[in-house]
């Protein structure tokens, strides 16, 4: 990443009508330009042209009409992204602000003529100090464990993946946030999805990174969460709480020139912090009660070095739901899986070229399943 390193300096007046002696002001403009070609074979259909599945592998979406398996090709330039940070000096404490913008998951734009897609916010915050306010990747999960895959979240079926608002306090290696709240769970005897932002409850979550002299980088994640119905489903006026909770390790460990990487996931009630929420976090029963799904998953991925321009990563990750369908229906989403290989070669550190196989597998309780077969091949340029 370019770094510009400014150092302004502010007049006399402007310094007397702040009342703040400003000192340095790093600057850094960075994200990447990346394109893909997917060539991707669905078993039971493909989805329409622009939908998530035809960007990124989202466990759950590769279903369709069981017979009608199409083979498809997407060329997408729509992960690149441009970001803007910048970390102050003032007096003393230590002041940052952070932006990132890309143009994925949008529908608005389309293939026919100019593929014009509205940036989305992915991260914007500021740091004072231990405090960060904003929106960031969830407290629960460990971006940096995420493997070196081309597609866009890679191990997407074992992973915790949230991004959303939160205020968080960092003292050396522990972290401890409330973040914003949302409860996704299933209608009584149903597979319909019931979305609730109700409740005054933050979800609590902490962390602790562990770091050895060797390299190795663990980390321990706890969550505590509030599940919040308060809202008419159907015909009946639902009113109902419960509390859900997870587990997370996750982490990287050296091997050689190589390295390892990790995660596994246990919780009741995760729902939609586990896989692009793959399943819910819990069931309506019959009297409008909220009952707690419970989920594990996790992943593990070897990069392997060939050299310093070559490099491979292999990677498999699953998720497994606990579902009671008499509560739902036999239509819930049961089993996820996935595998990863791939080759990349960066002939300047900067570039880097790449193409992978993945293949996936997704099963519902009824025992209809789905499998995607998708050959990816990529170009980034860091900025």
């Amino acid at each position: 990443m370019k770094q510009a390193k400014v150092g302004l300096v502010i007049g006399c007046s402007l310094l007397a009508m702040s009342n703040v002696t400003y000192a340095d002001t790093e600057m850094e403009f960075g994200g990447y330009v990346k394109a893909d070609v997917m060539f991707s074979s669905y078993s039971n259909g493909a989805p329409d042209s622009g939908s998530l599945s035809r960007q990124f592998y989202v466990p759950g979406t590769i279903y369709g009409e069981a017979g009608n398996g199409k083979e498809v090709v997407d060329f997408q330039a729509r992960e690149t992204r441009f970001n803007f940070k910048t970390v102050s000096d003032f007096d003393g404490h230590k002041l940052s602000g952070f932006i990132e913008l890309d143009f994925m998951t949008h529908t608005d734009g389309n293939e026919r003529v100019s593929n014009s897609y509205s940036p989305r916010i992915r991260q914007a915050f500021v740091s004072y100090d231990n405090w960060t306010v904003g929106q960031t990747w969830t407290t629960f999960q460990n971006p940096g464990a995420l493997p070196e895959n081309l597609d866009f979240v890679g191990a997407a079926d074992g992973t915790p993946f949230v991004r959303q608002a939160m205020i968080r306090y960092t003292n050396g290696g522990f972290q401890i946030a409330v973040e914003n709240p949302e409860t996704t769970v299933n209608q009584y005897g149903t597979a319909s999805r019931v979305t609730s932002g109700s409740g005054m409850v933050p979800d609590v979550v902490a962390r602790y990174n562990f770091k050895s002299e060797g390299g190795s980088a663990i980390s321990l994640a706890a969550m505590v969460r509030q599940l919040n119905v308060e809202q008419n489903v159907g015909t009946e006026a639902i009113d109902s709480t419960e509390v859900g909770y997870g587990a997370s390790i996750a982490g990287v460990i050296p091997v050689g020139n190589d390295d390892f990487k990790f995660s596994v996931t246990y919780g009741e009630g995760l729902g939609r912090y586990m896989a692009l929420n793959y399943a819910n976090a819990g069931n309506l029963d019959a009297s409008g009660d909220i009952q707690t799904i419970s989920s594990y998953g996790g992943f593990a991925a070897y990069r392997h070095w060939w050299n310093d321009k070559w490099r491979s990563s292999l990677t498999f990750a699953a998720l497994e739901i606990d579902n009671d369908t008499s509560l739902s229906s036999d239509g819930v989403n049961a089993s996820s899986y996935s595998g990863y290989i791939n080759l990349l070669y960066s002939p300047t550190k900067p570039l880097t070229f790449g193409v992978e196989y993945m293949y996936a597998m997704n099963e519902k309780e009824s025992g209809v399943d789905g499998d995607l077969s998708r050959v990816l091949f990529s170009a980034k340029y860091v900025l």
